[in-house]
């Protein structure tokens, strides 16, 4: 997933922008992506995606251990001990995400 795109082992490249340090990220129909990968947009197409500078988060560490404490807290909810417990406590409900915000209002480039 996209947990990690902006943290110390992500592909991003860094960018150290007033002080703060951000991770450029891009969708692969954005016009930095056809720029990177195929040469620029081609006559015939549009770009359809974004470029954002992401908050750079450091090590993955961080990340890591707020997944694992998010699924502990899972656990300490519903009562189970260890991981294969979850399936017999628990009722799973598939969700699917709405609405993507890693593409909010943070565009970098007017023509993305």
């Amino acid at each position: 997933g996209s947990s990690g795109i902006n943290a110390e082992y992500g592909d991003g490249e860094i960018i150290e922008k007033d002080g703060q340090k951000y991770v450029k990220f891009y969708g692969m129909s954005s016009s930095t992506a056809m720029q990177k990968h195929v040469g620029g947009v081609a006559n015939y197409r549009t770009s359809e995606g974004k470029t954002v500078l992401l908050p750079y988060k450091g090590s993955i560490e961080t990340t890591i251990q707020d997944i694992l404490g998010g699924v502990r807290s899972c656990c300490t909810y519903v009562g189970a001990v260890k991981l294969k417990e979850l399936p017999k406590r628990t009722t799973f409900v598939r969700v699917t995400r709405q609405l993507n915000e890693v593409y909010g209002t943070k565009s970098i480039n007017k023509t993305d």
